[in-house]
């Protein structure tokens, strides 16, 4: 049993092309949704039931009529190009962007319609819509065989990776994420995160230490204290378990009742600093290690964030560094090894201009000081990333490569597990990276983490840092984002969607 499909219609506004997009995908959820209290209720349907997700496609005889400083909001041939979409409601803004760019730049109308890609059940529903709780044994095997369910052949990261191959007479993709793989991506953010995807702000900071997110709930409370200064300024706070904090003078919304603490805290617990345009600040402890790290990137770049920055510990390598000096990633060696399957080990990872400048701006800013000066405490070098956390235990003066060899050829300045594999895969998924590091030992030199030196080091340390990290995404949150999303980022045939 098939939903009777809306017809598939020609657009040249995005707002229309939008509301017909968010038609489709509610007419699907709603079909489902009906089909499914019916089971639950007893009467099984008769055939297996589906609803598909709403496509948009354009067809382009020539090449675009586009500004050549973009990076994005265009095809780069002529053909015929489509994406599959969900959850309008979440990406509103975001798709009429990219509609209203497909429209000026090629003058081509937008189709939308119903694809052929089914809407597996299970993503239709959010944490505080339990529905399999529901279900006996019984239901919970007759489920597969009446509801579409996650499919992962239908969510790999082809598109991304540069290795997808249209067959004959098939469009080329639009987006990066076809819309299984979003939507699976949003239910893991939920599980990583303890919050909901809509929470997710377009300017992100990674970390792996808990001092972090203390520090960053006390400053975000404060805001939360005071009257907002200005109309676009922070308007609330968000913690795991979607526990919300209006600003003195904000009013509650509807989904501010549906938080609740969680019994245990998350793997990767996650905080926002909500802004009304979504341009706001969100901080993940992704803990320790590259896995980690391509995990939740792997996930929050299907939200499409403007630019993500890595703040963590490192090891400084060089005799001449301080514990508290920080470190500005201009380049990475990549020994995380995580992505390798995904982007090649030879494959560098460029410093992006605005990032760089925007975190050294923000060093100089919070710490006071400039030109020369600066360079005491920030030293610009190669981060190299490893996925052995007990690299230094390996033979110095052995094999003919040791861990201490490789890293002195590469001129690497600091090393940590994490920095690489969120830079690769900002590069891989067009998200705009940058690193600022702390050094909290130098194990070369025989200054290794012990507990009392580390407890001092975090105290005066983790405000500044964290200032910095804020500071530099607010200076990056004032650019045009066309700039932003730098063309060093795009491949030889690139999707239109940013």
């Amino acid at each position: 049993m098939t939903e009777t499909p809306l017809i598939t219609r020609s657009h040249t506004d995005a707002n229309a092309a939008l509301a017909h997009v968010q038609a489709v995908y509610a007419q699907g959820v709603a079909f489902l949704h009906d089909a499914l209290h019916g089971f639950l209720a007893g009467a099984e349907p008769a055939q297996p039931v589906r609803a598909c997700y709403p496509f948009v496609r354009v067809r382009t005889s020539s090449g675009a009529h586009a500004d050549s400083r973009l990076s994005y909001g265009f095809v780069s041939r002529p053909g015929v190009f489509e994406a599959t979409l969900t959850r309008p409601d979440l990406f509103a803004d975001y798709y009429r962007e990219q509609f209203a760019l497909l429209l000026r730049n090629h003058g081509a109308p937008l189709e939308v319609g119903v694809s052929a890609t089914p809407i597996p059940l299970p993503f239709t529903f959010a944490d505080h819509e339990p529905f399999d709780a529901q279900l006996s044994l019984e239901q919970r095997a007759r489920l597969r065989a009446l509801f579409d369910l996650p499919d992962l052949s239908a969510m790999d990261d082809g598109i991304a990776n540069g290795t997808f191959e249209p067959v004959p007479g098939q469009p080329r993709p639009l987006a990066l994420f076809t819309a299984p793989r979003v939507d699976y991506s949003l239910h893991r953010l939920r599980h990583y995160t303890g919050c909901d995807p809509r929470h997710v702000q377009n300017f992100v900071l990674f970390t792996n230490y808990g001092f972090y997110i203390d520090e960053f709930a006390r400053l975000a409370r404060e805001r939360m204290a005071s009257p907002a200064e200005m109309e676009d300024d922070y308007i609330a706070f968000v913690e795991p378990g979607n526990l919300v904090t209006r600003r003195v003078g904000q009013p509650a919304e509807a989904f501010d009742a549906l938080g609740e603490a969680p019994p245990r805290m998350p793997q990767m617990p996650t905080y926002h600093l909500l802004r009304r345009d979504r341009s706001g600040i969100t901080l993940v402890n992704i803990g320790v290690g590259p896995a980690n790290a391509k995990t939740i990137t792997d996930h929050i770049a299907v939200l499409r964030p403007h630019a993500w920055l890595m703040l963590g510990h490192c090891a400084g390598l060089r005799n001449t560094q301080q514990l508290g000096d920080y470190v500005l990633a201009h380049g990475y060696v990549r020994e995380d090894h995580v992505l390798d399957e995904d982007l090649p080990p030879w494959v560098p990872i460029p410093p992006l201009a605005e990032v760089q400048v925007a975190i050294q701006e923000a060093v100089a800013e919070i710490t006071r000081l400039q030109g020369y000066e600066l360079k005491r405490v920030m030293r610009t070098g190669t981060v190299a990333s490893t996925d052995n956390r007990n690299w230094e235990l390996q033979p110095f003066h052995g094999p003919l490569s040791t861990p201490e060899r490789r890293f002195s050829q590469s001129r690497a300045v600091a090393l940590d597990m994490e920095s690489a594999t969120i830079a690769a895969n900002g590069f891989r998924l067009r998200v705009p990276y940058g690193t600022l590091l702390c050094v909290s030992d130098k194990p070369l030199h025989g200054d290794i983490k012990l507990p009392g030196m580390a407890d001092r080091f975090y105290r005066e340390r983790v405000d500044q840092h964290l200032r910095i990290g804020i500071r530099a995404l607010e200076i990056l949150r004032q650019q045009r984002m066309d700039q932003l999303h730098s063309r060093k980022l795009r491949s030889f045939d690139e999707v239109a969607f940013q």
